[in-house]
């Protein structure tokens, strides 16, 4: 274990990591490792025990460091499992103006995107989806949930509701929800969004590696075909460290 420790936290470094408390040399220096990448996303965190041995400095001094980098954002608890790096994140700005799909957002910006299943199927709507979609009785609604992540990083929850006229078989989908209703002629062409801040509760904080209670954006999405019809219906929940939305103002004539 001091093999390993010594990697990530020299005592050398540890002795000379600024002036002040213990418990502030300890942190920086745990924040250098983290930003170096000597201890990556997703790393445990050695036990506070093993620590507090390695650096000869007590177990409540290792407590104090940790809470500070958990309030930070740079390390999440998670219950009966250890404490664990949640690399910084360099922030997306996100232009209000242009209605494009996540996949198509992250290509621009040169990341590499993927998504994990949540939820995928046909139901029958509730009496909300029937309202906002437009649904004629008997008509079934096509819901897929995703986990959206760019290069390895958990960015956004996005669960989505369309009408099975236009997915009807939501198990064949394999990338962009926007690139498959194309084809069906059916990709919408402006959209109504409202954003509002939230704070993360458990489940959705698990999901996106954040400490629960983090800030987020949620965001609901109506979008419309041409002929005015509704096509979809999004609910995401994005990683307030992770996301600006940006729109470009002007001053209208008197």
């Amino acid at each position: 274990m001091n093999q390993a420790l010594t990697a990530i936290l020299p005592l050398d470094g540890l002795q000379s990591a600024g002036t002040g408390p213990l418990y502030r040399k300890l942190r920086q220096s745990l924040e250098d490792a983290i930003r170096s990448g000597k201890l990556g996303h997703g790393d445990a965190l050695p036990a506070e025990r093993d620590l507090a041995d390695y650096a000869n400095v007590s177990r409540v001094t290792v407590r104090k460091a940790v809470d500070d980098l958990v309030k930070d954002g740079l390390l999440s608890r998670r219950h009966g499992s250890g404490t664990f790096v949640v690399r910084p994140m360099s922030r997306v700005e996100q232009p209000l103006t242009k209605l494009t799909s996540f996949t198509e957002d992250m290509a621009r910006r040169g990341l590499v995107t993927r998504s994990e299943w949540l939820e995928r199927g046909l139901f029958h709507p509730s009496p909300e989806e029937m309202m906002m979609l437009g649904l004629a009785p008997g008509t079934m609604v096509a819901r897929i949930g995703r986990l959206r992540i760019g290069n390895d990083m958990p960015l956004a929850i996005e669960r989505a509701s369309i009408s099975a006229d236009f997915l009807p078989d939501p198990g064949a989908l394999t990338g962009s929800l926007y690139a498959e209703l194309e084809k069906k002629d059916a990709r919408p062409v402006r959209a109504i969004q409202r954003i509002s801040a939230s704070n993360m509760k458990k489940n959705d904080a698990g999901l996106l590696e954040v400490p629960v209670g983090s800030a987020g954006l949620s965001i609901e999405r109506v979008s419309y075909l041409a002929s005015g019809r509704v096509v979809e219906l999004t609910r995401s929940l994005y990683r307030g460290d992770a996301y600006d939305f940006v729109a470009e103002l002007s001053l209208g004539e008197n």
